[in-house]
């Protein structure tokens, strides 16, 4: 019997394995380019743009270097980069993940290797950071789901925990372009690289 195709050509002209994906085949283009056109909360939010997760990922690290503003660059690229497998496998709900089951999991963990080591990170980071990352990740979540996903403060602090009400005051969520987004995202990676 054939085996299924598990791989996808990437713009760049890469063919990413999904199952045994290389550092070689990841491109800071693709995965840009990928996280901008994918919508978070399923695209069920205000705007006339969707929420993307590159859109989310240049929140989730400005909110990690303002909670962790000594941190290495290193890990403020684990913080960019840390939905990046999503370029890939897309933005699944936490429902959704969880009626998948482990392979999701199993899936996200190889993607995220591979792209970590392609960018001059370990495969794993530490749990401390992984730790940072999730709860700057938890704010982000929290200020999507009140200002852009009809959440309630009473339904957002159930889901995602209460957090600082003074750094969430000063953060407004944008919607832009993908194109912008893409872009933005692209420079933001640069620059860390620059100074890794």
């Amino acid at each position: 019997m054939k085996q299924p195709r598990a791989w996808q050509r990437m713009l760049s002209g890469r063919r990413l394995d999904l199952l045994d994906p290389t550092p070689m085949d990841i491109e800071i283009a693709d995965i840009a380019h990928g996280l901008a056109f994918v919508a978070r909360w399923n695209g069920q939010t205000k705007g006339d743009f969707a929420y993307s997760v590159a859109e989310h990922s240049l929140l989730v690290l400005e909110i990690f270097t303002r909670l962790h503003p000594k941190a290495p660059v290193k890990w403020r690229l684990a913080a960019l980069l840390h939905d990046a497998p999503e370029y890939v496998i897309g933005d699944m709900i936490s429902p959704v993940k969880a009626a998948v089951g482990p392979g999701y999991g199993a899936l996200d963990d190889r993607l995220t290797a591979a792209i970590h080591l392609r960018f001059g990170l370990p495969a794993q980071i530490p749990a401390t950071i992984k730790r940072q990352i999730k709860k700057a990740d938890k704010v982000s979540a929290w200020l999507e789901a009140v200002q852009i996903a009809g959440f309630t403060k009473a339904e957002a602090d159930k889901f995602f925990g209460k957090h600082d009400t003074a750094l969430c005051q000063t953060l407004t969520i944008r919607l832009r372009p993908p194109t912008e987004v893409r872009d933005d995202f692209t420079r933001t990676h640069a620059k860390l690289m620059e100074t890794l």
